[in-house]
């Protein structure tokens, strides 16, 4: 066997292990969080990015593969940006055979109005986007929104309302939306962004760069970005014992008083194993765990 088909073998089944991954990931959180029901509709967000093609395309796989049947729709809310590729989503998409609806609504110039040069454009974006893709989940009859967060975006969350808002939340893999009409769903909530950037290149996806929002030198996120990836880097598998705490909260030994009630607290003369024992180092830290501990742990076998 030449040197180039021995190379061509190894890429096919690196691609393979990586879209085992991805899949096994995305269907372990719909079934950890129920993300998905019988006859669900599913309005997939596509932003044009590599996590939201990710998103479509391993969602599209398991709708073949599902327990349960749903339908998908394609939504991206073309914003108007300068320079945007209005054909790419749209030739795309109906390559896929995939029911689609671009919606235009000129938010760029009024986040470009109202937010002072230099001052991050996020919160406002981010507010008129909702409000739009709220309206559209209506007219199209969908039962669920369907997000491309994934682990690395809940995981930055959690340290930018820990460093700016002084709360201990994230990004949560099931919601239900400020008006209470829709229920938001992040079927990537398990899976890695270095993984969703291979699988994009594997898929060789039309990206669609964002001049409005990623591209700002001075986000906060992108220091806890780097944070994040120097802890990594130093500390390899802290970031994904990061991740599984977040899923084995302890309400009594944190401070929050609406969580858990303190003051009512008393001795009871029984053993509590939450109780001292909870800081033992080998009862409450286990090394032991590989890249997939999260999906290992709590995912189910029927959407796999």
């Amino acid at each position: 066997m030449s040197t180039t088909a021995r190379q061509a073998g190894k890429a096919q089944f690196e691609a393979n292990k990586l879209a085992k991954r991805l899949r096994r990931g995305v269907g372990a959180a719909i079934a950890d969080f129920g993300m998905i029901e019988n006859g669900d509709r599913l309005m997939v967000c596509l932003s044009g990015g590599k996590d939201s093609y990710s998103l479509l395309d391993v969602l599209l796989y398991l709708r073949d593969k599902a327990p349960v049947a749903f339908d998908l729709v394609a939504v991206n809310l073309d914003q108007k940006q300068p320079g945007f590729p209005a054909d790419v989503l749209p030739d795309y998409l109906a390559r896929l055979g995939v029911p689609f609806r671009i919606e235009e609504q000129d938010t760029y110039s009024i986040v470009k109005r109202l937010i002072p040069p230099g001052k991050t454009t996020c919160s406002l974006c981010s507010r008129l986007r909702r409000g739009i893709l709220y309206r559209v989940a209506d007219e199209l009859g969908a039962t669920k929104i369907a997000l491309g967060h994934h682990r690395d975006d809940i995981l930055e969350t959690l340290f930018l309302n820990l460093f700016f808002a002084a709360k201990l939340a994230t990004m949560p893999p099931k919601l239900v939306s400020d008006d209470g009409r829709h229920v938001v769903i992040r079927p990537l909530a398990y899976c890695r962004e270095q993984d969703l950037a291979a699988w994009a290149d594997v898929r060789q996806f039309p990206i669609i760069p964002c001049d409005l929002c990623g591209s700002q030198p001075n986000l906060q996120r992108q220091q806890v970005k780097q944070m994040l990836h120097d802890w990594e880097r130093r500390f390899p598998g802290r970031v994904d014992t990061l991740f599984r705490s977040l899923g084995n909260v302890v309400p009594s030994h944190l401070l929050d008083r609406r969580q858990f009630d303190f003051a009512g607290l008393k001795a009871t003369g029984r053993p509590d194993a939450d109780g001292d024992r909870l800081f033992d180092a080998d009862e409450s830290v286990s090394p032991d765990c590989d890249d997939n501990a999260a999906v290992v742990r709590f995912g189910t076998a029927e959407w796999l």
